[in-house]
């Protein structure tokens, strides 16, 4: 029983460091590009969430696709 719990835990903070990751990345890219003048005023961040998005998702699927 502990030993699944573990894996349970283990499983979670996974993908919870993977979430926090993904927003405090969009974050300081939709920062950046913002400060840089690098987009146009008509973007806003869910923009830049839908490109880093794209990006991970095929990203997981190059990954499995080489498995």
């Amino acid at each position: 029983m502990v030993i699944e719990l573990d894996k349970l835990v283990e499983k979670f903070g996974e993908r919870a460091g993977y979430v926090v990751g993904y927003f405090l990345f969009t974050t300081v890219l939709f920062f950046i590009l913002l400060l840089l003048n690098k987009i146009s005023e008509s973007f806003s961040y869910i923009h830049v969430m839908a490109i880093t998005f794209l990006i991970a998702v095929l990203g997981v699927i190059v990954k499995r696709f080489l498995k």
